[in-house]
């Protein structure tokens, strides 16, 4: 299986994200990058790089764009997996930040999108990553003007899991004390900052580990949460022949058949980058 993390796979998945049009594609290519960069065993260390000096980073960021709310999903995913390299992290706090807040919902109403509860999630969440260990990246969070719709989630989203996602973003923000000053120049306040209510403990799974909803990890993370053994492999057997994909299959002949007759409606332009300095990273 040490085939799958060559720089050639790399390359190839990033050729499609780039190139494909067709949004069911461009979650599986995505969805891919994903489950290889997660985890924190030698190969999804080593992929988390090469797809940094590959240039994938503004490729994904671009992604966040997209108007499809699984291709949003997946590449949210991804760029929290990719995080977790530390030049990752810096970059992906400078360029990608601005991109995640607008994907969130204002109080009036849920993005301009519509993105899904889901999906709404992954953003949170990979926005937590992107601040933890980083007062940095948190201030550029508060420069996208993001306090406010990170509030408004916690304070009135209907949705208990958006609720304890904005919750752990803001109480990572005011966590930073060289922020709070700025922060209550603006007009935040600590309550402004706390949990609603106490989350509940998880007896099991990764979520009651590390504050995350389940439903928003890697494929590979909950594999491996489920089983006794070491963590340092991916029980690639169980991944099954579409593991990396994650393309809802009950649309997708339908969309492909209609793609070839008519031109897919989930088509759309190709993306461009717009992200000279992300380029030469390395």
């Amino acid at each position: 299986f040490e085939l799958l993390y060559q720089p050639d796979v790399v390359r190839l998945y990033l050729s499609i994200l780039t190139e494909s049009q067709n949004f069911n594609t461009l979650e599986a290519a995505a969805g891919a990058l994903q489950n290889l960069s997660a985890g924190n065993w030698t190969w999804s260390t080593y992929i988390r790089a090469t797809v940094r000096k590959e240039r994938g980073l503004p490729v994904l960021v671009e992604l966040l764009q997209s108007d499809s709310d699984k291709v949003v999903r997946a590449v949210s995913i991804a760029l929290r997996n990719l995080s977790m390299d530390r030049r990752n992290k810096d970059l992906i706090g400078s360029y990608a930040m601005g991109e995640l807040v607008r994907n969130l919902p204002t109080r009036q109403q849920r993005s301009a999108k519509n993105l899904e509860e889901d999906t709404v999630v992954a953003v949170l969440n990979t926005i937590h990553e992107i601040i933890t260990d980083s007062s940095e990246n948190a201030r550029s969070l508060i420069q996208t003007q993001g306090i406010q719709k990170l509030v408004a989630i916690s304070k009135s989203s209907q949705s208990p899991r958006e609720t304890k996602a904005a919750s752990h973003v803001l109480q990572m923000i005011w966590s930073y004390k060289e922020l709070r000053n700025a922060l209550q120049k603006d007009g935040w306040n600590k309550s402004h900052f706390q949990s609603v209510s106490a989350t509940p403990k998880s007896s099991k799974g990764t979520a009651g580990r590390s504050g995350y909803d389940d439903s928003t990890l890697p494929l590979v993370d909950k594999s491996q949460d489920e089983k006794t053994g070491s963590r340092d492999m991916i029980p690639m057997d169980e991944l099954g022949p579409d593991g990396y994909s994650t393309i809802d299959h009950r649309d997708k002949e339908r969309k492909y058949k209609a793609s070839e007759n008519t031109g897919d409606a989930s088509e759309k332009e190709p993306l461009k980058v717009r992200f000279p300095l992300l380029l030469n990273a390395s």
